[in-house]
């Protein structure tokens, strides 16, 4: 097996502790084994596992950590959004075929998850995967800085960093307009 570079750094980050490779007790997994296994295997256990956190850990960012000033010079959709939320379920597919067609033309989703418990939010994204970030924001504070009045919302900020277009609640019938507000940002050049 080739190593790439990538893949190089990512065992780097494991080797070097930056990630606890043995996270998995305070996930609360439970490993038992009936003999100890030898230090080479545990080494090669102990390292898939960490790649596999890494990959996991990369795709989960917390509502404090979002900086919206990295996407200056993009025109990013925030998608407010909750695992009880119907149109939610409906929005996702959508918001993953803007993201595949619009991508090569600086655009972002990033998707903002408003439940109390992240186990319910991993659960709606294991039943309805999205090809976008997503970010927890379990007290509500994104939602209350940008007023968020239902499930979902979406925002429309422009390459400058100004909130646009904003709308609450998702229909079919609604997407060309919201397609229409998109387009005429991508169309903006920037300042």
């Amino acid at each position: 097996m080739q190593i790439t570079e990538k893949s190089k750094t990512l065992k780097e980050l494991c080797t070097a502790k930056l990630i606890n490779t043995s996270f998995h007790t305070s996930l609360g997994i439970s490993m038992r084994a009936e003999k100890r296994p030898s230090l080479k295997r545990r080494r090669r256990t102990s390292w898939v596992f960490g790649l596999f956190l890494v990959a996991f850990l990369a795709s989960l960012v917390r509502a404090a950590d979002l900086d919206l000033g990295a996407y200056r010079g993009k025109v990013v959709y925030v998608d407010f959004w909750a695992s009880w939320c119907g149109p939610c379920k409906q929005s996702f597919p959508w918001l993953d075929n803007l993201v595949r067609e619009y991508r090569s033309q600086n655009f972002v989703v990033i998707g903002v998850n408003v439940d109390k418990d992240r186990d319910r939010a991993e659960r709606f994204l294991n039943e309805t995967p999205a090809d976008f970030p997503i970010v927890y924001d379990p007290r509500g504070e994104l939602a209350t800085a940008y007023k968020v009045a239902g499930m979902p919302s979406g925002i429309l900020i422009d390459r400058a960093g100004h909130v646009r277009f904003q709308h609450a609640g998702f229909s079919e019938k609604q997407k060309g307009l919201y397609e229409e507000q998109l387009q005429t940002l991508l169309a903006e050049k920037t300042h």
